[in-house]
């Protein structure tokens, strides 16, 4: 990856949405939980379906003991609930096991590489999760890849159109380097580029700063006059 590119798209999307420098998103298990709540649905029904768990069940050990149809009607609100809540619950569970309590303060003593690897070796927990937990609860250089990073890094020709969130995800923290509030940014703009203006359907790209430097865009213009010549 051009690492002056990157950062030259970087700056230029800092310019327009102004994503503030990092911070604490909260404890890592309760960042891991609202990642995993996070998954296919909206930021706003995310935080209703967390709250709900923190309500009904205000203890981690409560989230893993409780009968799984308690947990999934908690957290309704989110989505996926049949699915989501036995997820919850193993992943507590298996961190009791593996640390006799519910904490994951350990991660912030282990390399970056090292914490990701833990994080994944919980059950159902992939790298953008663990990277979630990472970067926006502890605060470690770590960058998360999901639909819309994925989506917009290759459309810009950044990593190539076959290349994988994991891929992506090392290519962009060798680029970037160990530069928190770099990753953070780029990150959160990215998705909000993503979301706002370079959709899976019908990208906005007349609407895009970054059209100049889009490969995906270029060739586009391309074959339209050729198919207009």
């Amino acid at each position: 990856m051009d690492a002056d590119r990157l950062r030259l798209i970087a700056d230029t999307l800092q310019r327009v949405y102004r994503t503030p420098r990092w911070r604490s998103h909260g404890d890592p298990v309760s960042e891991l939980v609202a990642t995993v709540l996070s998954q296919h649905t909206t930021d706003v029904n995310t935080e209703r379906a967390f709250a709900s768990l923190r309500a009904c069940l205000p203890e981690w050990n409560d989230v893993a003991t409780a009968p799984t149809s308690l947990v999934a009607a908690a957290i309704k609100s989110g989505g996926l609930a049949n699915i989501k809540a036995p997820r919850i619950q193993a992943i507590l569970r298996r961190i009791h096991d593996l640390r006799g309590s519910y904490a994951l303060d350990h991660l912030a003593t282990l390399g970056v590489g090292d914490a990701r690897r833990w994080l994944a070796s919980l059950p159902g927990v992939g790298p953008k999760t663990a990277s979630c937990v990472l970067l926006f609860s502890l605060g470690r250089p770590a960058f998360p890849v999901d639909t819309h990073v994925h989506r917009v890094i290759r459309r810009l020709g950044l990593a190539p159109a076959s290349a994988s969130p994991e891929l992506v995800q090392d290519a962009v923290e060798r680029a970037v380097g160990p530069d928190r509030d770099a990753l953070y940014r780029l990150h959160l703009d990215l998705i909000r580029h993503g979301r706002a203006v370079c959709r899976a359907l019908h990208p906005r790209c007349e609407a895009c700063i970054l059209s100049e430097h889009c490969e995906e865009y270029a060739r586009r213009r391309e074959a339209s006059a050729i198919g207009t010549a």
